[in-house]
């Protein structure tokens, strides 16, 4: 075997054993939210990865084991593995406190399982992973509203910065016509979960002012969310949006596009400046904040006319039930305030008014396996 290969092993083998200590801390997090007469009944599992693609992942009763596929967890990322993992705890749940062992799989104690997990009750099989669900193209009726809203982001590419803005200002009117209708109809909708951005120890402050945008603007909800960051093998942090599919596809693509946007306008004004990392940050919350100015602009001005279409936040009803429900326990967590240079917070608000969010990024990034990023990382 060459010395490459055998590299490459040792790469895997170590990735794998992260991923597995990973699977367990994400289990013993999920406890916290049961009731102590039900935590304590639930025994620590074994964990195993397995070389399957017949189904996503199994619960083993007779040997106490939470096993997952190895594609799974190497070609996806982290939220689609965790999605996974619940659905196999409320096997494991259904059977250790709930002890229907005569039910069938999915019956009523399952689904009872799951409601009180918050697992969902079809991720494993040949159910697709979290992200391809979310991701993927489909000829629907509502994934129309997808086409419509690309098409005006590409025009929104115009040099003109006027004509781009207008294409911005349309997509945005679209988008939030599409949830004045949905409003306008009681019936049930499907509401999905996804994290953006990676798990990681420590978020800038910019972040938590993106997450703040997306709520505020694009009709989804956010919460900090712990999550298992695998390149350091300890528990961190995500943000995690909810939403319907097509409003948690655009607010995910706002959030790349507007941390794409901070690099690279960042990496101009710094290039003879030499500033820090906490100028960066000053930076970017000028940017987010100029960016938010221009759409509560664009709101107002729609409101003065009457027009249903301002791109204002809405509540929804069902995903507040919804969100209450995944969401049982949450804490309000204030940042405190610190210093900041005010010129370059001046200078990233007056690029943030002139952000337009326009076609020009892909979903790539969310797809890399977390197998490269280890090796990055240990590049690194």
């Amino acid at each position: 075997m060459s010395p490459g290969k055998q590299r490459k092993i040792l790469i895997q083998e170590e990735l794998e054993h992260r991923i597995l200590h990973g699977l367990a801390y994400e289990w013993e997090q999920t406890l916290w939210d049961l009731d102590s007469s039900n935590k304590n009944l639930m025994r620590k599992p074994l964990f195993s990865l397995r070389d399957t693609r017949s189904r996503l992942g199994h619960w083993s009763r007779e040997k106490c084991e939470i096993c997952l596929s190895r594609n799974l967890v190497l070609n996806h990322p982290w939220d689609a593995v965790r999605e996974v993992l619940l659905h196999e705890m409320a096997h494991q749940f259904t059977d250790q406190v709930l002890g229907a062992y005569n039910e069938s799989p999915h019956g009523p104690a399952f689904q009872r399982a799951c409601y009180l997990l918050g697992a969902n009750p079809e991720a494993s099989g040949e159910y697709k992973p979290l992200d391809e669900r979310v991701v993927r193209e489909s000829s629907s009726s509502e994934d129309k509203i997808m086409v419509r809203i690309r098409k005006l982001m590409a025009l929104a590419q115009s040099k003109n910065q006027h004509e781009a803005e207008a294409a911005m200002a349309k997509a945005h009117q679209f988008i939030a016509k599409y949830n004045v209708d949905l409003l306008a109809h009681e019936e049930n909708r499907n509401f999905v979960s996804v994290f953006v951005g990676r798990p990681a120890l420590r978020h800038f402050r910019e972040e938590h002012a993106l997450a703040r945008l997306l709520t505020d603007f694009y009709f989804v909800y956010g919460i900090w969310m712990p999550a298992y960051v695998v390149d350091k093998g300890k528990m961190g942090s995500v943000l995690e949006i909810t939403g319907t599919v097509q409003n948690v596809k655009i607010a995910h693509y706002v959030h790349n596009f507007v941390r794409q946007f901070v690099n690279s306008q960042w990496k101009d004004y710094n290039k003879d400046n030499g500033l820090n990392r906490y100028r960066k940050t000053d930076f970017a919350m000028g940017i987010i904040q100029g960016f938010s100015s221009t759409l509560k602009s664009q709101s107002e001005r729609k409101r003065k006319v009457k027009d249903k279409r301002a791109l204002v936040k809405i509540e929804d009803p069902l995903l507040k039930k919804h969100v209450a429900y995944k969401y049982p326990r949450t804490l309000d967590v204030s940042l405190r305030p610190l210093r900041h240079d005010g010129n370059v917070l001046k200078h990233g608000v007056s690029v943030g008014k002139k952000l337009v969010i326009s076609k020009g990024i892909t979903e790539k990034a969310r797809n890399k396996r977390l197998l490269i990023e280890n090796k990055k990382a240990k590049s690194g």
